[in-house]
């Protein structure tokens, strides 16, 4: 952090009679953003640091912020903002992170995922605000063009024919598979982005975290990231049960949903993918190259959808498999390629 940007933290959080002392690093994300816990005696709260000369931004952060609370959901309440440098005060909501508690106690896996599909089946009745971007075909074909760029770069291959019929296909299986009404998606919505707040009711037991990407798509797009987390692995029964209580929940025709939810499976885990191989690249951040096996074998079970077949196809002739090999392959690029 620099000299410069540590004086407008502590210029912003002695307005609220915080001091410098009190800031305590919090574990950060795959984004530019930073954390700080800040606790003097009973009182307590998160300090959001999104630097705007890094590209970074609190704006829509603080707008779906607020209409998450409007409708009852458990997002952070802001305590205070400094919208122009980037600085949030957020209220704390405490440490018991879903990845968090199903490590310490597997057995409450399904009662934590069976609460965050409930929040999902509630978040989907809200109409989504117009302040929102939608999300067509073409966007998520668009959001999987990093992969060729990035992971085909690292391996020392060029773009292909084949890759690129995969930004193709996503877009028209999107166009014939997701055919429902769009919903409000909180994107990034997986096990290190959701506390559990035990002394709240219902689905407001859900604390939030990371929502600023919010966008608007299919309802199958957060039920993919929450159940196929590149992070950990959700049992099979569990993933099962879910899907089950979110198609009962809605009324929904089961195989139409699970013919969308295979297809963002895939193409979550496409650009995915991409990111990783991004994140060590140009960020020089090399552990998430660990989570890579994964996520293949999230796309791998996807692909063997049926209405996918002709997506598998172009995948397999134009992205080859993330062996050790080649992901040592990637990691000796770490840092290597700070353009954008």
């Amino acid at each position: 952090m620099s000299d410069a940007r540590y004086a407008e933290i502590v210029t912003f959080i002695q307005r609220f009679d915080w001091r410098p002392n009190d800031l305590q690093p919090l574990a950060g994300d795959a984004s530019a953003r930073r954390y700080f816990r800040m606790i003097r005696g009973a009182k307590q709260a998160v300090l959001m640091d999104a630097d705007p000369q890094i590209g970074e931004s609190v704006g829509r952060f603080v707008q779906i912020d607020a209409w998450l609370l409007e409708n009852g959901f458990s997002a952070p309440r802001i305590l205070g903002a400094d919208i122009a440098r980037g600085l949030l005060l957020l209220e704390d909501l405490g440490d018991a992170l879903f990845a968090r508690l199903v490590l310490q106690a597997p057995q409450q896996e399904p009662q934590l995922y069976h609460a965050a599909t409930d929040f999902l089946s509630a978040l989907h009745c809200r109409i989504p605000p117009d302040f929102l971007d939608h999300a067509s075909g073409a966007t998520l074909a668009e959001w999987v063009g990093l992969t060729p760029k990035w992971y085909l770069r690292g391996l020392d291959l060029g773009q292909n024919l084949a890759s690129d019929r995969v930004l193709t296909l996503i877009e028209a299986l999107y166009d014939d598979l997701c055919l429902a009404p769009p919903v409000v998606s909180l994107r990034d919505f997986h096990a290190e982005n959701l506390i559990w707040l035990e002394d709240r009711d219902g689905v407001a037991k859900v604390g939030l975290l990371d929502f600023q990407d919010a966008f608007v798509t299919h309802a199958a797009y957060d039920l993919a990231s929450l159940l196929q987390d590149a992070r950990r692995d959700v049992s099979a029964c569990v993933e099962a049960d879910c899907l089950a209580r979110y198609i009962a929940a809605k009324t929904l025709d089961r195989d139409a949903f699970l013919a969308a939810y295979a297809l963002l499976g895939a193409q979550r885990a496409l650009r995915i993918l991409g990111i990783f191989a991004r994140l060590c690249m140009r960020d020089g951040k090399s552990r998430y190259l660990g989570f890579v096996p994964r996520v293949w074998g999230y796309l791998e079970r996807n692909l063997a959808h049926p209405a996918l077949a002709e997506l598998a196809e172009a995948v397999h002739l134009g992205l080859p498999q993330p062996t050790p090999r080649r992901l040592e392959r990637i990691a000796q690029k770490c840092g290597q390629f700070p353009d954008p």
